[in-house]
């Protein structure tokens, strides 16, 4: 559902971006988590699979980036809030099948007056792209896809679950 331009709250009266004020907010526990996929040859996920990737441990290099990525989420997208992140978790689902895909989930928790969404999200995009660099020298033409909120928790406007 898209929100009315009238209600984007990163802009004030006059049209200006800016970053919202959150120091009236009440801190609260937050909990975010946001999927995507990459689909690869067959070949290519049996090499991640297999641990012969010749970078070396695609997921566990993945996982270490998608868990900077979401520490460093307000260095990227510069209206964020620099947060204090109680808990980065990343985990990958390997499906070999009519389209082989390595899916990722981070899951991203802090206590505080905003929302983890966006650090979740740059988790698994970061964790995805790091895969396709990682392979990238046997499969070209890997896809990034769905990447998306499957949920968040706390703060006044409550939980979110994706249908």
């Amino acid at each position: 559902m898209m929100t009315s331009p009238d209600r984007l709250t990163h802009f004030d009266a006059h049209g200006q971006a800016h970053m919202v004020d959150v120091a009236a907010k009440a801190s609260t526990h937050r909990v975010a988590v946001a999927t995507g996929s990459i689909e690869m040859l067959a070949s290519t996920l049996a090499l991640i699979e297999s641990g012969s990737a010749r970078k070396g441990d695609v997921l566990g290099v993945a996982r270490i980036a998608g868990i900077q990525a979401a520490k460093k989420t307000s260095d990227l997208i510069p209206l964020c809030h620099p947060l204090a992140l109680t808990r980065v978790a990343l985990a990958f689902a390997l499906a070999d099948g009519e389209r082989p895909q390595v899916a990722c989930t981070a899951t991203v928790e802090t206590v505080g007056p905003t929302g983890v969404e966006m650090e979740a999200l740059t988790a698994v995009q970061v964790a995805l792209l790091t895969i396709y660099d990682m392979c990238k020298a046997v499969d070209r033409g890997m896809r990034i896809t769905d990447v998306h909120v499957l949920e968040k928790h706390g703060g006044k406007s409550g939980s979110y679950l994706a249908p």
